[in-house]
């Protein structure tokens, strides 16, 4: 199998071949040893901060609801209708009754449409790292998943030198990555981009990935968007109690065209609100007994993210398509064992 590269130009997906081919795949080795230093180096780095490591669920009665365009996958759990998780948000709020700080390495399984195949970046099932902390601001989420992605990469590229060569991935593409602060730009800023750029993006909803893409092919360096409107996201990122209709919210995107690496926000923990804004997005407040009752007796304020770990990865090999990063990769539309 040869090396497909360049996040900025993926051009059509390729599912992979045979899996013996894929298993023995010089590229698939070292793209797996990249991905396990990325863990270890996150590990690390949480670790020596005072995270707890938890385990996320694979099953709930209910998942994150903002799955963009994804179906939920439903389970029968003893006479019972329940979910794969698609999201770990809801048990990482609920964990903070137990840890001021916690983070996890999460699977996630959602049933992407089949158009996501060719974006060279969406797996049905794959991996976040998963992180919270109690009492944090979204500026402290957004520093700490800079800092987190800038010491595994630092840690990657001084100790995985052999890897990245063998990849072709020249390591002079981090230099501005890794020299300070990322740029913040708001979500009306980064509309106006597009529609300057001839891109046409709506106000009121998320960034498509065809305009993400766009914005990611500009930069030389990853950057964040801030500031996205209400109702473009899940119930559980907190609205701006000073700027009513905006949200506590980021995204982290990757140059070169590799687009989103990471979502985060405040989170909403007030009871009544969350009540609200569950129905303004339309979801039936019934379904999350089980949240709601720790909400009415009180969740703790919080931010947090989560970092997609074969995202992190195939921006950091420089590889062309996410299922080169994992072993046992699930493609939309694509069955595989």
């Amino acid at each position: 199998m040869t090396t497909e590269r360049s996040g900025g130009d993926q051009g059509e997906a390729r599912p992979p071949g045979p899996l013996r081919e894929h298993l023995t795949s010089a590229t698939t080795r070292a793209a797996l040893r990249v991905r396990q230093g990325i863990m270890a180096a996150a590990r690390e780095y949480l670790t020596a901060r005072d995270f707890a490591e938890l385990q996320a669920p694979i099953i709930g009665p209910v998942t994150d609801p903002g799955v963009r365009g994804a179906k939920q996958v439903d389970i029968d759990y003893y006479g019972q209708r329940y979910k794969l998780m698609s999201s770990a948000i809801l048990y990482k709020q609920a964990s903070l009754l137990t840890f001021d700080r916690i983070f996890c390495l999460a699977p996630n399984i959602r049933l992407e449409p089949p158009e996501t195949a060719s974006t060279g970046r969406h797996l049905v099932e794959f991996h976040q790292i998963d992180v919270e902390v109690a009492g944090a601001s979204r500026e402290d989420a957004m520093e700490l998943a800079q800092a987190l992605v800038q010491h595994v990469i630092r840690t990657v590229i001084t100790t995985m030198a052999a890897e990245l060569e063998a990849l072709g991935r020249d390591t002079g593409a981090f230099t501005e990555t890794l020299a300070g602060p990322f740029d913040r730009i708001t979500h009306a800023e980064a509309t106006e981009g597009l529609a300057a750029l001839g891109h046409g993006q709506s106000r009121d909803s998320e960034i498509t990935w065809a305009g993400e893409r766009v914005l990611s092919l500009k930069a030389s360096r990853p950057f964040l968007v801030v500031d996205y409107p209400k109702g473009s996201r899940g119930f559980y990122d907190r609205e701006s109690r000073t700027r009513p209709g905006v949200l506590r919210n980021f995204d982290l995107i990757a140059p070169e065209g590799y687009g989103e690496l990471c979502s985060g926000s405040e989170r909403e923990s007030e009871y009544a609100t969350l009540v609200t804004r569950m129905r303004e997005t339309g979801e039936n407040p019934a379904k999350y007994g089980w949240y709601l009752d720790l909400a009415r007796e009180g969740i703790r304020p919080s931010a947090g993210f989560g970092l997609g770990l074969e995202r992190l990865t195939r921006y950091v090999t420089g590889l062309a398509h996410v299922w080169q990063t994992t072993a046992y990769p699930k493609l939309a539309g694509v069955i595989s064992p």
